[in-house]
């Protein structure tokens, strides 16, 4: 794969991760669809955008992959990803979604026994900080469940990235879950009826989610992976909340506060660090 379309690839798989939180928000804001009905929309738009894309012609697919542990992981991080969005912003919720997802899969690193370099821990260490400031109380602190609910969706990404690692069929992987979730999305939907309430727009916000910034997004950075050294995808996610920013200001109006843009630069520092950092000797 050439350079130029490498970088197009990897350009194009960030904007659809940023525009996840994006059409969240404002569906969740500014239409009538509920969160469980955007999440049970965004799963089987995905799902189906998976499944084409795997049986398109000349792939020579033949079935789905998966499990069902990894599909309760992406369901409880897509439905916990909505709720957070009924009241955050979208930088802060990619912001708290991104630290969540790096931390937990840095934490269950080091539960195994991986070792940080003292400036990898250092970066670590800021990274904490950066969410700790985020999450006190005071004036610019976002809503503390949506806020909760942001970071158990990272904490469930996170798993759920962990138990991707090393499939030797991402795609197959991904579409066998999405179908799996969408089961649970349902009972989901059907515990939360007294509540469902969905508009035109809000559907369409949800099916481009699940269709085209899921699907066809997760599609396009499995087709970047290969061709990306491991440091360099994991450094380029970083631009994911500052993708996400700028949408918000542009496309919802959002002005960052001070205390999001000195959290970010923390906690997407302090991850930097960690990426990029010397690694630990070996004993």
């Amino acid at each position: 794969m050439s350079a130029a379309r490498l970088t197009f690839l990897t350009a194009l798989a960030m904007l659809a991760f940023a525009g996840n939180s994006v059409l969240c928000r404002v569906a969740l804001r500014d239409t009538e669809i509920d969160p469980a009905t955007f999440t049970t929309l965004r799963l089987i738009s995905g799902a189906l955008m998976l499944w084409v894309l795997l049986h398109w012609p000349g792939r020579g697919a033949r079935g789905t992959g998966g499990n069902w542990t990894s599909a309760v992981a992406l369901f409880v991080y897509a439905a916990a990803f909505s709720w957070a969005y009924i009241q955050l912003d979208a930088a802060t919720g990619a912001l708290l979604l991104f630290a969540a997802v790096q931390v937990s899969m840095l934490g269950i690193g080091l539960l195994r026994g991986e070792r940080l370099s003292p400036v990898q821990s250092a970066g670590f260490a800021l990274a904490l900080i950066g969410l700790a400031a985020l999450l006190l109380p005071g004036a610019s602190t976002p809503p503390a469940l949506p806020a909760l609910s942001m970071l158990a969706a990272g904490v469930a990404w996170g798993l759920y990235s962990l138990r991707g690692r090393g499939a030797s069929n991402p795609l197959a992987d991904t579409a066998g879950n999405f179908v799996r979730a969408v089961p649970l999305a349902l009972a989901l939907s059907a515990l939360t009826l007294p509540w469902l309430s969905v508009d035109a727009n809000g559907a369409l916000y949800a099916l481009a989610s699940g269709a085209i910034t899921s699907g066809l997004g997760y599609a396009i950075w499995y087709a970047a992976l290969p061709g990306l050294r491991a440091s360099a995808a994991a450094s380029v996610q970083l631009s994911v909340p500052v993708i996400t920013a700028a949408g918000g200001l542009l496309l919802l109006n959002e002005a960052p506060s001070l205390l999001l843009m000195i959290a970010s630069l923390a906690i997407l520092g302090g991850i930097a660090l960690v990426i990029g950092g010397p690694k630990a000797a070996s004993r």
